[in-house]
């Protein structure tokens, strides 16, 4: 049973994005426990994040010294929460895209299911104010994931997702390689590979209104090189696999 929540919020340059966020999470969910993850923001965001800490017991700042990726800051939260006993964590966006009023049909599936995601592309999801463009490149990019990967999920790029901590220790975090926006489409692999329950929630995705998005075309193709890796080993291993296999006449 899931009792220990903690909502990491990973932030670099979120001043102006993080009061209102940490505000709609407490009012969705008044139990769970919040995680900002700094990357020193220049803007001065680990001091809002200090401030509205003094104010709450429930909330928590790491502070970090450099900019490293998404996936490294996740990471750091992941072993902090483990460390500290939490049951489930949960990773959220800080510029809005990810409504924190979602956030309790989310906890209700991770009873049942291993890793809960946030779906923009199971029936009921969507994607608000994005360009035609950015939303094909989503598109197109989760579908040759599941083609190359085999991986029974619509929206494996999702940042919006629930992991209970069980999960995170079968999977384990010392050879996680990813670091940028692939880091999802690695855990989330490494999760259908070892067999644990991955259950899709629809959610509404809201195109950020306040600061300026962190993808841009380096991040796609660093995530494409990978991904297109794991695609071919992943392949390399099914056919070894049925090479390796006893022929049925044998057996007669």
């Amino acid at each position: 049973m899931i009792e220990r929540v903690v909502v990491l919020i990973p932030t670099y340059n979120e001043r102006e994005n993080l009061p209102g966020l940490i505000q709609r999470v407490r009012a969705a969910t008044p139990a769970v426990d919040v995680l900002v993850l700094d990357d020193n923001s220049p803007d001065g965001t680990g001091k809002v994040a200090d401030e509205l800490a003094a104010a709450d017991r429930q909330l928590h700042v790491m502070h970090r010294e450099r900019k490293e990726g998404l996936g490294a800051a996740y990471i750091a939260g992941f072993r902090w929460a483990l460390e500290r006993g939490y049951d489930a964590m949960v990773e959220m966006d800080a510029d809005g895209s990810h409504r924190p009023e979602h956030l309790p049909a989310l906890l209700v599936a991770a009873d049942e299911a291993d890793l809960v995601i946030g779906s923009r592309y199971v029936r009921g999801g969507s994607v608000v104010n994005w360009p035609a463009d950015r939303k094909a490149i989503s598109l197109l990019g989760n579908l040759y994931i599941k083609a190359l990967l085999g991986m029974p999920v619509r929206d494996a790029t999702a940042g919006y997702r629930v992991y209970r901590a069980e999960t995170l220790r079968t999977i384990g975090l010392d050879d996680v390689e990813s670091t940028g926006y692939c880091f999802q489409t690695d855990l989330t692999r490494r999760t259908v590979r070892a067999g644990l329950t991955v259950v899709e929630v629809p959610i509404a995705f809201i195109e950020r209104e306040i600061g300026d998005s962190k993808m841009d075309g380096d991040v796609v193709r660093e995530s494409m090189r990978r991904i297109t890796r794991w695609g071919i080993a992943h392949r390399r291993d099914q056919v070894l696999g049925l090479l390796d296999r006893e022929p049925t006449w044998h057996r007669l």
